[in-house]
């Protein structure tokens, strides 16, 4: 049976294998980056390949003793609407769409005088570096949205059978190989097609995302948190941020490969927004081994962490909790005071700092029997990276990352995502700094001026530790934790266990409201001297009256900080 016999309608199936090598006689070039052109021009000419182009690109190539024919000679049109206009015609658009294994294809070329190209080379307006820019206008975004490449790299992306399409100038060596061996084949014009789709879709995402947030295209308010959580949780009410945009589109790359993922037999990498340099996606290894999946969890967790806090603070982090942080005056006091606080657990941990790393730093993790993993700081005196380079036994594993400052969020429209099977959840991140202004005293008794600063430190501290979440605190450092507890009142205990007799006269915060006052009891044995937690539950009356009952100043915050 004839194979053309059974295709649908309009589609064509060859009955002849795709060809494989195309030479490359006829290109079209136009790049607004002009990055290694130089080189480009010298193998085109070599090969006596000829060349059509435009503007800017046209001169550059001509620079380099490139004969160029204008496009407006092939499309009899000159440019107009200040360039908007130049390569958008049929006489450019058939030369690269043409199928070279289709007889009807090839009349029309021949009978409207069009030749064919092939190859295109085209970069695009730079759209995302405009828009970086602090001052950048609406007006000048707009004029970078390139209309005519797009068009042109995905026409040739799509007649890839027979057109070579190139979109970078790191794809020039590639390109400028198979020009010299006589042309491309079509594993290679495959390839350079996937990365062209790969490019525009990059393209259009950073688009299509700077003019949601333009135009304010926004999804439809959502139920308020109260309503969905039910009205009894007076810390689910809604806020003033605006809602979520309706539609989401992020362009990733890879950034980081890893050896494996939280487990040996579980491959994984890091993937960041394209052109984010910020947070974790702009680090920088100074020495050590690679980073791994789990490091990076940790970090995030970490610098965080640090990051809440406005005097100088060290964390200490495992499993991506912190089991030490302090704040002091200098950041080698806070370093101390927080490993200090779990010294078993701080072996092998991650540590982040919010201020330099310097040598007193270092010094004190020169301890016999301490090791970390990763050190993570906005930056690091030489003195204390040479120190812990050379004089620990672990110099060669710990690995020190510099973390730049700046909103992380930026790059994903202000959203935190997280992937679960199959779909992305997305929320504002959790980064507001808590008002104490805002907080009320629930007890006959008012917690004493001492405690003022520890109880804003423990709370603080419990908004990034895993719910159910419990925080003891003695000053500005933390000393117990209870985390990722199924009931509060476990919690309570594990984070009062482990701070010891350090809990007599420290405070104690909570991420979620108490929902009954059986943890009040096990708070006053351990001696806590007040407490602090977001409030909302239906039996506050009950857990107040316990407090009361048990002598201990209670806070309400009326906000919770629930991270799972």
């Amino acid at each position: 049976m004839n194979p053309t016999h059974t295709a649908p309608h309009g589609v064509h199936r060859p009955t002849t294998p795709a060809i494989d090598v195309v030479p490359i006689r006829r290109v079209l070039v136009s790049v607004f980056d002009k990055t290694g052109i130089d080189r480009l021009a010298r193998a085109l000419k070599a090969a006596g390949v000829r060349v059509a182009s435009t503007g800017g690109t046209s001169t550059a190539l001509a620079s380099h003793g490139v004969e160029v024919e204008d496009v407006s000679a092939i499309t009899g049109f000159p440019e107009v609407l200040d360039g908007r206009v130049k390569t958008l015609h049929p006489n450019i658009f058939a030369g690269i769409l043409a199928r070279g294994d289709r007889p009807d294809d090839l009349e029309v070329l021949a009978q409207h005088g069009i030749e064919r190209f092939d190859a295109v080379i085209v970069n695009l307006y730079a759209f995302e570096t405009v828009i970086a820019k602090p001052d950048c206008q609406p007006a000048e975004a707009i004029e970078l949205i390139d209309i005519g490449g797009p068009s042109l790299v995905r026409a040739a992306a799509k007649n890839h059978a027979f057109t070579a399409v190139v979109t970078s100038p790191d794809q020039y060596e590639e390109f400028v190989a198979a020009l010299e061996r006589g042309g491309t084949t079509l594993a290679e014009r495959r390839l350079f097609a996937a990365r062209a789709f790969e490019h525009t879709a990059g393209y259009d995402a950073v688009i299509s995302q700077w003019m949601a947030r333009h135009a304010g295209l926004v999804a439809e308010p959502a139920r308020s948190q109260a309503a969905a959580a039910g009205a009894n949780d007076r810390n689910n009410e809604s806020t003033d941020e605006p809602p979520l945009a309706a539609r989401f589109t992020l362009e990733l790359e890879r950034r980081l490969p890893l050896r494996y993922g939280e487990n040996p037999h579980q491959s994984a990498a890091l993937y960041a927004p394209v052109g984010t340099h910020l947070g974790l996606a702009g680090l920088r290894q100074l020495c050590g081994k690679e980073l791994s999946y789990n490091n990076l969890l940790d970090l995030d967790g970490a610098t965080r962490l640090a990051g809440l806090i406005e005097e100088p603070a060290a964390v200490v982090v495992k499993h991506t909790n912190p089991c030490g942080a302090a704040s002091a005056t200098t950041i080698a006091a806070a370093l101390a005071t927080a490993l200090a606080a779990d010294p078993i657990s701080a072996f092998g941990s991650i540590v982040a700092v919010n201020r330099t790393f310097d040598r007193a730093c270092a010094e004190l993790l020169l301890v016999p029997g301490l090791f970390v993993e990763v050190i993570a700081a906005p930056a690091f005196e030489k003195e204390a990276v040479e120190l812990l380079t050379t004089k620990p036994t672990w110099k060669a594993s710990v690995r020190l990352v510099e973390v730049p400052a700046g909103d992380p969020w930026d790059a994903t429209g202000g959203m935190e995502l997280r992937s679960i099977a199959g779909a992305i959840l997305a929320q504002r991140p959790d980064v507001l700094c808590d008002d104490p202004a805002a907080w009320k005293v629930v007890t006959k008794t008012a917690p004493p001026p001492a405690l003022t600063q520890p109880l804003g430190f423990a709370f603080t501290m419990v908004r990034r530790l895993t719910s159910n979440a419990i925080a003891v605190c003695q000053g500005t450092s933390l000393v117990g934790a209870g985390i990722g507890q199924t009931s509060r009142v476990d919690a309570t205990r594990i984070a009062l266990e482990k701070a010891g007799d350090r809990a007599r006269g420290g405070v104690l915060a909570s991420d979620a409201f108490f929902p009954f006052p059986d943890s009040i009891e096990l708070i006053k044995r351990a001696g806590i001297a007040a407490i602090i937690q977001p409030g909302g539950s239906k039996r506050d009356g009950e857990v107040i009256a316990a407090a009361d009952a048990a002598g201990i100043p209670m806070v309400f915050t009326a906000r919770r900080h629930f991270r799972h």
